[in-house]
This record gives C-alpha cells, sequence and structure tokens, in this order.
C-alpha cells in the first residue's frame, strides 16, 4: 500500500482541541500520566544519572575546625536508560461515506476521537502493565489478609497506614497517592473501618455509599492524591463478540511517591519521558494526509514516549485486594 511522504502530512490541531488532554485523561478515566508524569528530553533516547536513594539520604560530619577545610561529599551514581518509541492509529475517512453521514456526525472528528482513544488507551495499558506488577515490586509486595471487599472485616486504613511506612522507612519520603481502579474505590467506600473513621473525622455523613466520595478518602487515607483508574479494555479479537476487562486490574492497589514537578532529580515512582524534537505532543500530535487509492482522507494521532520505573523503593503494591 503506497505511504505518503511526511511533508504531505499536514498538522491539525482543530482536530486536538476537542480532545484536550488533561480533560480527556479524566473523562476517561485514565490515570497513568498522573502516576507516570511527563518529562520533556532532549534526544530520542539516552542516558541519564540516578543517585541512589539511602545516598541522598546520608547524613554527614559539618563540623569546621579553624585551619581545616570542610567535609567534602562523595556520591556515585547509577545509571538509567530511555528509549521514546513512537506510537500512534489511523483513521480514513471515506468521501462518499463523509457525504452520506454528513446529517449524523462529522465523520473527521469521530476519525480523530478513535485514533485519539487508540494511543492513549495503549498508554494506559503500558502504565497499568509497570506499575501493577507483583514481578516488578517483588520486595515492595503485602498480601491483603481481609480483602477490601469485605465490608465487615477489611481494614483498609490500617493496611495503607503500614505500607505508606514502610516507604518511608527504606526512603525517608512519605507517600502521597493511593492508586485504585474504581471497583477497588466503590468497594471501599463499604468498608466499615472507613464508615466509621469518616464519621468520627466529621468528614461528611456517609449514610450510603455513594456518599463517600475520593475527597472523603483522601483524609481517611491521610493521601494528597487518591488516583482511580475506570479505563477498561476489549480483550477479545477484532470481529469477537467483546470480552472487557480493567486496564488497573481490581487484584491489586498501590501507595507510591509520584512526582510533582518536572525536575527530574525528584525521587519518585517513576516518569513518562517524552522526545517532542519529531513533532510528537504527549497527549498525541493530530496530522492528516491524503490517500487517493482509497479516496480518503487519513487522520492520524501519534506521540513519542518511554514509560519508566524509577525507583521501585518508592511504592507498595498491595496484592489480593479483591475476592
Amino acid at each position: 500500500m503506497p505511504s505518503p511522504s511526511s511533508s504531505l502530512a499536514t498538522l491539525r490541531p482543530e482536530l486536538g482541541s476537542m480532545m484536550e488532554f488533561d480533560l480527556a485523561m479524566d473523562r476517561l478515566g485514565f490515570i497513568g500520566n498522573r502516576c507516570l508524569p511527563t518529562i520533556e528530553v532532549g534526544k530520542q533516547a539516552g542516558t541519564f544519572g540516578k543517585i541512589p536513594l539511602e545516598q541522598l539520604l546520608q547524613t554527614r560530619d559539618t563540623i569546621r575546625a579553624p585551619g581545616s577545610g570542610y567535609a567534602r561529599g562523595q556520591f556515585t551514581f547509577t545509571s538509567a536508560t530511555y528509549a521514546c518509541e513512537e506510537h500512534g492509529a489511523e483513521e480514513p475517512v471515506d468521501d462518499r461515506e463523509a457525504k452520506m453521514y454528513v446529517d449524523y456526525f462529522d465523520a473527521e472528528q469521530v476519525a480523530a476521537q478513535r485514533a485519539y482513544d487508540a494511543v492513549l488507551r495503549n498508554a494506559e495499558i503500558r502504565a497499568a502493565t509497570l506499575l501493577f506488577n507483583a514481578t516488578t515490586f517483588t520486595s515492595q509486595t503485602t498480601s491483603i489478609t481481609h480483602e477490601w471487599d469485605d465490608a465487615t472485616n477489611a481494614v483498609p486504613i490500617t493496611d495503607v497506614e503500614t505500607a505508606v511506612r514502610a516507604v518511608w522507612a527504606r526512603t525517608g519520603m512519605w507517600p502521597n497517592a493511593l492508586i485504585i481502579n474504581r471497583t477497588v474505590f466503590r468497594n471501599l467506600r463499604s468498608v466499615a473501618q472507613v464508615i466509621s473513621r469518616i464519621e468520627s473525622a466529621g468528614a461528611g455523613d456517609p449514610s450510603k455509599a455513594s456518599d463517600v466520595t475520593v475527597q472523603m478518602l483522601s483524609a481517611v487515607f491521610d493521601l494528597p492524591y487518591i488516583l482511580v483508574a475506570g479505563s477498561v479494555k476489549n480483550t477479545a479479537d477484532e470481529g469477537l463478540t467483546a470480552s472487557l476487562a480493567n486496564i488497573w486490574s481490581d487484584e491489586y492497589a498501590m501507595v507510591a511517591c509520584i512526582a510533582t514537578n518536572n525536575d527530574i532529580r525528584q525521587p519518585c515512582i517513576g516518569r513518562t519521558m517524552h522526545w517532542s524534537e519529531d513533532g510528537s505532543q504527549p497527549g498525541g500530535t493530530p496530522e492528516s494526509y491524503r490517500d487517493e487509492t482509497v479516496r480518503s482522507d487519513i487522520i492520524r494521532v501519534r506521540h513519542d514516549v518511554d514509560e519508566l520505573i524509577l525507583y521501585t523503593e518508592a511504592a507498595q503494591l498491595f496484592d489480593n485486594v479483591t475476592t
């Protein structure tokens, strides 16, 4: 099939304006970019230095005696690498079909939404696969005794507090986020320990589960961010009956230190490296080109990224969260 040269592709920012990145992520229940915030890199691939956490926290003798020098620090660093890969999706807008259905919808807008969804949903899957991974976090995994869908016996506040203190003990950092999917969130709203804490703290009147909000859970767990994933994926092959599954498994939850700024030196669970030199935008660059062989305008969305785990020590993974 013929492929146009890059000079034939036209940037289509008006197609991207309807899918403002952060709002689209919230609406679709995507949290990957909040767990692994984007940071810009100058090269498509490279190596950078990562100071071990124990050296960041090392105490030193700072007393200076007359006639002597000041204590000088020595530190080593490990190397970390990244390699941004281009991800993209295309949707053809057939001339004839666009005219046939013009009274029903804007074919270009629908095509752009489908292309955006493909690109962003795959980015979400990659983030979930990295973080909800008991193999990666073998030394930082806690198995829940009373699953969080056991409303009477579950003790999620106790579980989270134990994990928070475990992260602090090995890193000196207090976690700022609890990462869960919407199924787990809905289970937590009915747990007796959670309801009791809300009532005793005067944070609200949870007379029914729907009264328990994310903000209430933030206060209950004493964590600034409760990141609730609401996205799904269809695991069936194309053309077969849909088989839906949560992108973020309800078997897992995670307490973590997530980045809150664009400084690569901030210790955190991970980052999304983004390379923009080839025209990429973090939330996807919308373009179009003409393919006369099929009498169609091709709508394309692409971005150049690499999701990385930087410090496994900065998180505690829970498994066996749901029965």
